[in-house]
């Protein structure tokens, strides 16, 4: 029997088989036999299948002509069977059967030879007679027994049948209908339609099984379509049966297919099951109205046929991962909103299909998060189709895509920006800090910029987080590497994880344009080919950090617009959700500009940081990578130097040290260093002029050889000089027109396709190719000799250059090359000023960074400062008069003639610190041509006197003559026209400025002592100060601004309580009744009363617009130290010696709450701002916080160590300060009562102490008579201004303004400008009190030192700073030449001892030993030892070669106050606070003699030029003469009456100078011992004395400030020496007597001649100084100036004149 199955098993598969044949088709198959005996089916005898399709058709069965399908001729001559399959059909033939109707899917017919039959076949319809009708069948339909019953049938094999909960809504079918069927409702099927989901494919074959009986459910199958294997029109996966319900004629749809494959929402295992058919919703209705809509239809058609071969699986498992592995979702790169739906209504979108799909997809992927791979591999195709078709390939449709397009177009420009590159491989972390870098030598605590920035951006942003990152620095501190670095930073940080905010560069001198500020960012990301369409989109999705470089180079244009100051609100930077980091120069904007412009309104939004210079070990690690980088790219005689050769180099230039603290700088150095080295001996003074020259020489050296060399294949003879002289005028034209411009970016007019940069280090492979790719064109053009006119343009060579006849041969080249200058008679400019700059094919501009495509700079902005200032000067250095033997006042009037045409009268150099420095630093170049330099700018301002149309120029000729701190003092410059000038710190002491034009000068802490300014016109003129509020009688004890800011209340000692207008400066009202000294005083929080209080005890409140007393608080039983109004006004807190607090009932006069605790003096209470907490200080060294109303105590801060005297609450109640007699000021954290910052640097007690109102600095003051200015967040000190000449007892910030108010006991009041001085620097002078000077011994040098740290060498011809010797790390308070002068000692607070190479600079040995400060050092007369002495009670004895310690002496039981070697060097006398003199033998370290008895210290101890003798003096009043062999004293010379501080014996040791605290300097007879002559000094106390080195002059410095020469012969006053404003620290003479320096507290240096011409000395004796260096520290000066008829001015610029010393 199995057998027998086999054999029917084979049989059924042959005739399947057989069937077969052919393929059937909906419609009509007719099945015949082929008749072509060469066909294979004909010869096989097989009957093949013919499918006719629908419609009507007749035949005879053996006389037919159908196309056999295997062989393709017409040879079906008969056929023997038709099938009619999916349609409704009727069939009959000619013998008389009935005809047969059906609707059966498959009906098979025998067709019998030699009848004729005919055959209709119709695709399925409905029968209905409406729309309405249908749906009332289809739903009787689903409701019947028959449908009912074949569903149960499905259900007993565990398939499940979904039926629709109802019928299609009718809206929806007529729609569809009228789109898919054009109205035909009776082609619609799926009215009434069953699904059937199976669990796997057997099951799915078992429901199609079933399906097809059903006849037996008296249902009829009708169609039968199976896309389970084969792709459906959509790719759906599913087999598809119509049944046909006779009873209701319907047919219904029955659909099955697998669960995996079903998107019926509650049965589908795909996420996101709506999406397909949503999409499909939205394709079937659409009707394209234009070919582009058509083209998206088409492609949204294949985008949903994709999705369904992921649904439906006819993409393997493979390719399925394949496609998912792309898949990035939404979260992660930020899709973005097509921008076709910008500012699109929803009815607007409603109404275009293109529309509804764009916003369909967006909202798809917006929402969509697939977690299979079936799910991803949907999200990646439709996000290809949304970025492809909806958003287009060339925008980006997602924050990824967007910043990828960035991210190329970064790497773009970087990798064409050679320099970029380069320095981004040398990049080294910069520091920062909270506060500028000074020069006073401090340690401080930097931090990494470039961290600080990251921790800032990683911030949570919050309505109130700061949002924007101010960063300043100097030029060349490397402020737009950092930029780019950061930037670098942050994107590999973004590619890591996209959730990171997206950098963008934005270089304002690229980018800016005053016309469309508002847009600045879309100018920037257009620039970054990024459309203006897809902004708005980017802006809703992205997060960013915008890098915004070089405010600074945009700020004048900028500041014209003053509508809208903010940069934040004018940049429109709230549309972005972005952080902000924005660099600027340091010193280009005035504190109050940066306040307006860069901080705003709310100043918590902004933080500032500023760049540091590069420490030591930056510059070690900056020089390894340079080096490294330098021998990899370079293959020259010097690229093998390694990091140490730099260093060692470096070492030999000293004055180099201070710049390569510039990391732009450094790179310049070390790429010339070579030819530094070639050029300027070993310790040569290098500027930062020559430093430019060199490189900028060096490069345009390397673009003249690469264009030589090449041109040189043309067989085109060249001269180098001259091609190197056209590139170098191209620089300086340039450079002078963005001068002129106020820009940086040169614009070429036409965009020309290039795209090679020149680089800075390497240059060579750019510039070759780009040469080589400019002759293959000139050679195909033939062109030849022509070719030098493309290359050089309009403005290379200057029309004055001369000819040399040499070079006649190559005279073709020079006549194309040479071009005329244009005219520049005017500052303004054409449209097209850059046009002339990019002539042609020109190659010049080669020689620039191109920063865009049609873009150029100079590769640093200091390059082009460099070359503009080079213009200058050499245009003023060039003219030539028109003969040579003209007499000075000849040579004056034709130069004037000229001045008006020179470059430096086209524009102010104001604000192009640069520029003014490079001009500068000619003043002192050695070069011969720039001899004439300084006198020229000195014949400038003479021009002026007689010519308005200089003024310009002559404004411009000062300002540089005073940055580079030439003396102008005792100049005739009556009739100057100097407007705007800027003389600031200028040193202009009894100059002739009567009617000079000053208008707008700035003279800032300018010395304008015995200066004349009769019928000057002084216009807008700044002074930097402001008049005294002077009215008091006494001393002023307190002081605070209303909270209007338009008044200030002071109180005094005098008793009174004083109100001043603070716009006009003057009295309003005195307010008077108090019995006792005013202590404090305060408004009320709406201004309308004061409360102050007394020593007295009673507590006064006072009505501001009568003065007159309202209410007394009395109830303390002791002095009242501080008072304060509550927040709200009705309160008065108060506080006493009686250690109690009391709160007062303004309203009931009454005290309504005491605090007790404190065990000493309460000298301060303060109300939180909230009113809420009052914190308290006193002498019991503690601070209190107190809880308000309860009055509990809430905490006790400790930490002072003496008396605490002030406390505050910062504005925001977060913070408190406190300060002590412990000369602290600590700031503690309210909260958890620890403390934040401890500031030191105050010498005396603290008197006040204020929080501005951001909370991010404090002002105090102090006893020491200094208002320091504190950074909150670092601690460190910022500012200290001095002026007052009294303790400083109160000091306040104003409210909105860059100013302070304080109030001392000298009875005045001052306003301060903290924004003095920033604009233009002096580059040269001390930063604190000048401790000592000394001459060198052939009197061409000075040394000095000072409380800054540093040594100074000074040139005694010109003033000018020679060296500067840093390495001491506190005070240096001794310096002294050796005696060749070729070396320096110094010692210092460091307790170390330094010696120093007077001609390079270098630091030759640091001396370590003693234990404490060491307070002085002297060479021995062989300069091969120096001695030294200490508070370590120690003496000691260092050998110079070695370094090495000889000797120590110790004896001394106290401080050792002075030591000196005797004349031989072979003993030493030292003196000591143990109230001994020694004598010390050096040899054997051994002690000779002890002169004791001493009442007091002996505070001069000189030996006799011949060493036999040493004199001693002490506060004992009297003289000793001793015997230095044996100690013994010789003579006692008694006289004066007060304590002796200086004696000297003359050089040929017949006498001695005294001078006594007498007011006498006496000079005695040694061989007598008596007095020959006293001298009475009736001026002030004298410092010192002593005798010029000839004996016949005594010099004298006195208290008073001044120095004074006396006839040693007649005791007579001969010379005044007057102009200091500080005291006299030291006096120091010339070897030949000839020459006088001194020094002082106020950071000057003055040389005078002691042999002045009669006409530098006055009938009073008063002697002219020769030069006069440094800042000095107290503020303007204007002691006897004379002011009368001067115009201009105001009245409180009037008082102010008067109240410095000016007279009118």
């Amino acid at each position: 029997m199995h057998e027998e199955m086999e054999q029917k098993s084979d049989k059924l598969k042959k005739e399947e088989e057989k069937v077969e044949i052919g393929e059937t088709k909906p419609g009509i198959n007719l099945q015949g036999y082929c008749k072509n005996t060469d066909c294979l089916a004909a010869k096989a005898k097989i009957p093949v299948w013919v499918n006719i399709g629908f419609g009507d058709i007749s035949f005879v069965s053996d006389k037919t002509s159908y196309c056999c399908p295997d062989c393709g001729q017409f040879a079906i001559a008969s056929v023997v069977k038709a099938l009619v399959s999916n349609s409704e059909h009727l069939i009959s033939a000619n013998d008389g059967s009935v005809p047969v109707k059906e609707n059966n899917y498959q009906c098979f017919y025998t067709i019998k030879p030699g009848l004729s039959y005919e055959l209709k076949a119709n695709k399925i319809r409905q029968h209905s007679t409406s729309l309405e009708d249908l749906i009332i069948r289809s739903e009787a339909a689903m409701q019947s027994s028959e449908l009912l019953n074949l569903i149960a049938e499905l259900q007993k094999y565990l398939i499940t049948v979904v039926k629709p909960g109802q019928v299609k809504d009718k809206t929806r079918l007529l729609e569809k209908i009228q789109y898919d069927y054009k109205g035909d409702y009776n082609q619609v099927f799926d009215i009434g339609r069953f699904t059937i989901l199976c669990d796997n494919p057997t099951k799915l074959q078992t429901a199609v099984a079933l399906l097809k009986k059903a006849e037996k459910f008296n249902l009829i199958v009708s169609e039968d379509k199976d896309f389970f294997e084969r792709q459906s029109k959509t790719h759906h996966r599913f087999h598809n049966i119509k049944l046909y319900v006779p009873k209701h004629d319907v047919y219904v749809e029955m659909q099955a297919t697998l669960k995996s494959f079903t998107t019926f929402e509650g049965y589908t295992v795909i996420e996101n099951p709506k999406l397909s058919h949503l999409y499909y919703e939205l394709i079937r209705a659409w009707r394209p109205s234009d070919p582009e809509e058509e083209e998206l239809r088409q492609v949204s058609d294949e985008t949903l046929t994709k999705i369904n071969d992921v649904i439906c699986e006819w993409i393997d498992e493979k390719g399925l991962q394949k496609i998912a592995d792309r898949c990035k979702l939404h979260s992660d790169i930020g899709i973005l909103k097509p921008p076709q739906l910008s500012k699109k209504t929803k009815t607007e979108i409603d109404n275009k299909v293109s529309l509804k799909m764009a916003q369909f997809v967006y909202d798809q992927l917006s929402t969509f998060i697939p977690a299979t791979v079936k799910g991803k591999a949907i999200y990646v195709i439709l996000y290809e189709y949304y970025k492809k078709y909806i958003i287009g390939n060339k925008n980006p449709a997602s924050c990824a895509d967007f910043a990828l397009l960035l991210q190329e177009s970064r790497n773009q420009e970087i990798q064409e920006d050679i320099a970029v590159l380069q320095n981004l491989e040398t990049y080294i972390p910069l520091q920062a800090n909270n506060y500028p870098h000074g020069d006073n030598k401090q340690k401080h605590d930097t931090y990494d910029c470039h961290q600080r920035v990251l921790e800032f951006l990683e911030e949570e942003k919050k309505n109130d987080q700061k949002k924007v990152m101010i960063i300043q620095g100097k030029s060349g501190s490397g402020k737009s590497i950092f930029c780019r670095y950061l930037e670098q930073t942050l994107w590999n940080n973004y590619i890591t994880d996209s959730k990171k905010p997206i950098p963008v560069y934005i270089s304002f001198a690229k980018i800016y344009n005053k016309q469309n500020e508002r847009d600045i960012v879309l100018q920037a990301l257009q620039g970054k080919n990024i459309s203006k369409e897809i902004m708005d989109a980017i802006c809703e999705q992205a997060s960013f950090v915008f890098i915004m470089d070089g405010f600074d180079e945009i700020f004048d244009f900028y500041r014209q617009n003053e509508d809208v100051p903010y940069f934040y609100d004018r940049f429109n930077l709230n549309q972005w959700n972005a952080k902000i980091v924005v660099t600027c120069r340091s010193n280009v904007l005035s504190e109050e500009d940066i306040k307006i412009t860069l901080f705003g309104a709310n100043q918590n939004y902004t933080s500032m940081m500023y760049l540091w210079p590069f420490t030591k070990q930056q510059m070690h690690s900056y020089i390894e990578k340079f080096a490294k980088m330098h021998s990899k790219n370079y293959d020259e005689k010097n690229s093998d130097w390694t990091p140490k050769q730099y260093e060692e180099t470096l070492n030999n230039y000293p004055n180099l040290q201070k710049m390569v603290e510039e990391p732009v700088l450094l790179q310049l150095i070390l790429t010339v260093l070579p030819s530094l080295v070639k050029q300027y001996g070993v310790g040569s003074r290098i500027s930062r002029a020559q430093v430019y020259e060199v490189f900028n020489d060096q490069w345009v050296d390397i673009h003249t050889q690469n264009i030589t060399s090449k041109l040189a294949e043309l067989r085109i003879q060249t001269n180098f000089t001259k091609i190197k002289s056209a590139l170098k005028q191209y620089c300086h034209d340039l450079a002078f027109d963005m001068f002129i411009q106020g820009g940086q970016i040169a614009i070429e007019p036409e965009l020309q396709p290039q795209n090679e940069i020149w680089s800075q280090l390497d240059p060579k492979i750019q510039t070759e190719k780009k040469i080589e790719e400019r002759i293959q064109t000139s050679k195909k053009r033939g062109a030849k000799r022509s070719i030098w006119k493309k290359y050089f343009n309009s403005g290379s060579v200057d029309k004055d250059e001369p000819k040399k006849e040499e070079d006649n041969q190559h005279q073709f080249i020079i006549e194309s090359t040479e071009i005329k200058t244009e005219d520049n008679s005017s500052s303004a400019k054409p449209p097209d000023v850059w046009e002339k700059y990019f002539d042609g094919d020109s190659i010049s501009k080669y020689v620039l960074r191109r920063s865009g495509d049609n873009k150029y700079q100079f590769l640093h902005k200091s390059c082009q400062e460099y070359y503009a200032a080079q213009k200058i000067v050499l245009d003023i250095i060039s003219w030539k008069p028109s003969n040579f033997n003209l007499s000075n006042e000849q040579f004056q009037k034709q130069f004037e003639t000229h001045v008006q045409k020179f470059l430096v009268n086209y524009k102010l150099l104001n604000g192009e610190s640069g520029i003014i420095k490079f001009i500068g630093e000619r003043i002192h170049d050695t070069n011969p041509i720039y001899a004439n330099f300084k006198s020229r700018l000195f014949r400038i301002l003479e021009a002026s006197k007689t010519n308005e149309n200089v003024s310009v120029a002559a404004a411009n000729a000062i300002t540089i003559l005073n940055v580079v701190n030439i003396n102008m003092h005792y100049r005739d410059w009556n009739n100057i026209k100097i407007p705007h000038a800027v003389l600031d710190n200028a040193f202009l002491e009894g100059t002739d400025l009567k009617n000079a034009n000053l208008n707008y000068v700035s003279f800032s802490q300018a010395f304008l002592n015995k200066a004349d300014f009769t019928n000057a016109s002084m216009n807008g003129v700044y002074f930097g100060e402001y008049a005294y509020l002077e009215g008091h009688l006494r001393g002023v004890n307190g002081i605070q601004i209303s909270p209007d800011g338009k008044f200030v209340a002071s109180c005094s000692d005098d008793k009174t309580i004083r109100l001043w207008d603070l716009s006009s400066g003057k009295q309003i009202q005195v307010i008077e009744g108090n019995s006792d000294p005013v202590t404090e005083v305060q408004f009320s929080p709406d201004g309308s009363k004061i409360v102050s209080c007394s020593w007295d005890t009673i507590a006064r409140i006072w009505d501001v617009a009568t003065g007159k007393q309202s209410q007394t608080l009395e109830g303390h039983s002791g002095d009242i130290t501080a008072v304060q109004f509550s927040p709200d006004g009705s309160k008065i807190l108060s506080c006493s010696r009686d250690k109690t607090i009391r709160v007062w009932d303004l309203s009931s006069k009454h005290s309504v709450q005491i605090l007790e605790g404190h065990s000493d003096f309460v000298f301060g209470a303060r109300f939180s701002p909230d009113g809420s907490k009052i914190v308290s200080c006193s002498a019991d060294k503690t601070v209190r916080i107190w809880d308000f109303p309860s009055g509990r105590k809430i905490q006790i801060i400790e930490g002072h160590s003496a008396r605490v005297t002030v406390v505050q609450f910062s504005p925001d109640g977060s913070k408190i300060l406190s300060c002590s007699r412990d000369r602290t000021i600590r700031i503690w954290d309210l909260e958890t009562g620890k403390q934040i910052q401890s500031l030191e640097g105050h010498s005396a007690d603290i008197n006040a102490a204020r929080f501005s109102s951001d909370c991010s600095k404090i002002v105090s003051c102090s006893d020491d008579r200094t208002i320091r200015i504190w950074d909150v967040s670092s601690g460190k000190q910022l500012q200290v201004l001095e002026g007052h000449t009294g303790d400083v007892t109160g000091v306040q910030f104003f409210p909105k303004e860059s100013k302070i108010l304080s109030c001392s006991n000298d009875g005045t009041i001052r306003i301060w400008d903290m924004s003095v001085g920033r604009k233009i620097q002096l580059s040269e002078g001390h930063l604190d009190c000048v401790n000592k000077v000394q001459f060198s011994s052939d009197g061409l040098k000075i040394v000095s030192c000072s409380d800054d740290k540093t040594i100074r060498l000074w040139d005694v011809l010109s003033g000018r700073q020679i060296q500067i010797l840093e390495g001491h790390t506190n005070s240096v308070i001794g310096v002294q030449f050796a005696p060749d002068d070729s070396k320096i000692v110094s010692c210092s607070w460091d307790k170390t001892i330094r010696i120093w190479d007077t001609l390079s600079g270098k630091q030759l040995q640091v001396l370590e030993g003693h234990s404490q400060v060491i307070n002085g050092i002297q060479f021995s007369a062989d300069g091969s030892k120096v001695v030294s002495y200490s508070y370590d009670k120690t003496i000691q004895l260092w050998d110079i070669p070695s370094g090495r310690r000889i000797q120590t002496l110790k004896g001394h039981s106290n401080d050792i106050t002075g030591v000196q070697f005797s004349p031989d060097s072979s003993k030493i006398v030292s003196r000591s606070v143990d109230k001994t003199v020694r004598l010390w033998d050096i040899e054997s370290g051994k002690q000779l003699q002890s002169v004791e008895g001493w009442i007091y210290i002996a505070n001069k101890m000189p030996f006799s030029y011949d060493g036999s003798r040493i004199a001693i003096c002490s506060d004992d009043k009297i003289v000793i003469i001793c015997d230095t062999s044996t100690g013994k004293q010789l003579q006692l010379l008694k006289g004066h009456e007060g304590r002796l501080i200086s004696v000297q014996f003359v050089p040929d040791n017949s006498k001695i100078i005294t001078c006594s605290w007498d007011n006498t300097i006496r000079i005695w007879d040694l061989l007598s011992g008596n007095q020959l002559h006293m001298v009475k000094v009736i001026f002030d106390d004298i410092v010192k004395a002593q005798f010029s080195p000839d004996g016949s002059k005594i010099i004298s410095h006195l208290g008073d400030k001044t120095i004074r020469i006396w006839d040693s012969s007649s005791g007579q006053q001969i010379l005044l020496l007057e102009g200091h404003t500080g005291a006299i620290c030291g006096v120091s003479l010339s070897r030949d007597g000839s020459k006088i320096v001194s020094c002082s507290d106020d950071r000057t240096i003055r040389l005078w001649s002691t042999e002045n011409e009669i006409s530098s000395v006055s009938k009073t004796g008063l002697v002219k100084c020769i030069w006069q260096v440094g800042v000095q520290s107290y503020g303007l000066s204007m002691k006897d100036s004379i002011w009368e008829n001067t115009l201009g001015l105001t009245p409180q610029q009037k008082l102010l004149v008067e109240q410095r010393g000016g007279k009118f």
